[in-house]
């Protein structure tokens, strides 16, 4: 089921529409193509003096995701549905935590019914709030051309944004097994010659949309994300992007989504390590939990996910914090408190420093001869603030320390954590000048200053 224009993309390659099957065919020939023309090792900016995303090995880069449809609200602890103020408050949280190093739409406004102004708002909301990279979507061409106008704006001019693009389209042209989605086919195609950078993803269900056998899924799901790659470089050769394959598991006993198994985080590292044999920019999902709040469960299987990913050398891992019950709600406090896990999990995948300085053999024999420890060492007092990560609201007090401050527990520090970065001013991430054109020509639904 592809739309016409990718059809004529593709027969125009030497492709072939089959009339019996009416299913496109991608000869060998026009995949090599592709794999050897395509843009690889570039980056995806953020704004201000923010450090790029550089989409090369060894280059690992985390942050949120997940389009969830809920929100936890810990008071009550039951979820409720988003709303666009939901987003804009996790885009503002993002902005300010360390370890995310870009803002993937976490939540659906789901107060804009209106599938174009929904994509509007996402947009804009996720601008105002950070100044990260971020990464929406968009359900039309209508939805890429408008969201492509807005960064221009941000911009300066459509130039500067392609020459520093810091908004990308995530876009599932699939629908496994084997089917293009026709209207994300068309927006793929739109954004590549918007010069929007897209994430070409492709979901495929161990067991119901795919072969139950993890080596089956990942071949079918690059198949299809391959070709999703030959689409976006039909249509525009300099076209950024990035190959997104993200397989999921199914508990086969119930039917539902098991985004915290060890067989996903197993299945997720195979599907980037195929983006490294064709040596790919990638892109994939890892954290998505089943626990629907920010408990013990959820944390080891986030850990695992994430740390197997990092270590499988994905570029890009969405969805690494904040997401809960399968990706289908977000808590804000498990945003503060994954930050502290990604902080951990990227330090214990740096490259471990090697030379006479850091071998402090005269170090080790001045003590041994000396003092006998090394706490009053100038060297330690140089490095305990350069080489090592200190968490931002997990506990390392002493068991009698912790006692007498109240005995506090994990969720209420990161809740006390939120509500003090929400209840000081927003700080906007889009000039008033800019700010006011984009209001003048698209239906905004935040209030002004937010």
């Amino acid at each position: 089921e592809p739309s016409a224009t990718a059809t004529r993309l593709i027969t125009a390659a030497g492709g072939e529409l089959n009339a019996d099957t009416q299913r496109l065919v991608l000869p060998k020939k026009l995949v090599r193509k592709v794999l050897n023309g395509i843009q690889r090792k570039f980056s995806l900016s953020a704004r201000g003096c923010l450090p790029h995303l550089q989409l090369a090995k060894h280059h690992v880069h985390v942050g949120t995701g997940g389009a969830s449809p809920n929100i936890f609200d810990l008071p009550s602890r039951r979820y409720r549905n988003s709303k666009l103020a939901d987003l804009f408050a996790a885009a503002r949280i993002v902005d300010s935590l360390d370890h995310f190093h870009f803002f993937s739409r976490p939540v659906v406004a789901r107060d804009i019914p209106d599938p174009l102004s929904l994509d509007i708002n996402t947009a804009y909301a996720s601008l105002l709030g950070t100044l990260k990279h971020v990464m929406v979507s968009a359900s039309s061409v209508a939805s890429v051309k408008a969201i492509a106008s807005m960064c221009y704006a941000v911009a300066g001019s459509k130039q500067k944004f392609c020459d520093a693009p810091f908004l990308s389209l995530n876009i599932n042209h699939a629908v496994p097994p084997l089917r293009f989605d026709p209207d994300a086919c068309d927006v793929l195609i739109a954004a590549a010659q918007h010069g929007l950078p897209v994430m070409v993803n492709t979901f495929g269900q161990l067991g119901a949309s795919s072969p139950v056998t993890l080596a089956g899924c990942i071949a079918q799901t690059t198949a299809e994300t391959l070709a999703g790659m030959v689409i976006a470089y039909l249509a525009a050769p300099d076209v950024k992007a990035v190959f997104g394959p993200r397989p999921m598991v199914t508990d086969l006993r119930s039917g539902a989504m098991s985004g915290g198994s060890g067989e996903q985080a197993l299945l997720t590292a195979g599907a980037v390590q195929m983006a490294q044999y064709y040596d790919l920019p990638s892109s994939t999902i890892a954290g998505a939990t089943d626990s629907k709040m920010p408990d013990t469960q959820s944390g080891y299987e986030k850990c695992l996910a994430v740390s197997l990913a990092v270590q499988a050398g994905a570029n890009l891992i969405t969805q690494a914090g904040g997401t809960q019950a399968s990706l289908m709600g977000l808590s804000l406090e498990s945003l503060v408190i994954d930050n502290d896990m990604l902080g951990g999990i990227l330090r214990a995948v740096s490259p471990i420093e090697v030379n006479p300085t850091t071998l402090s053999v005269d170090n080790i024999s001045a003590v041994v001869n000396g003092p006998g420890h090394f706490l009053g060492e100038s060297q330690t007092y140089a490095r305990m603030n350069s080489d090592f990560l200190y968490p931002k609201i997990a506990d390392r007090d002493s068991l009698e320390v912790w006692e007498s401050s109240g005995s506090s527990e994990l969720l209420v520090r990161a809740h006390d954590s939120i509500k003090t970065i929400l209840s000081a001013p927003a700080s906007l991430r889009i000039d008033p000048k800019t700010d006011s054109k984009i209001r003048n020509h698209f239906d905004i639904q935040l209030p002004y200053g937010a």
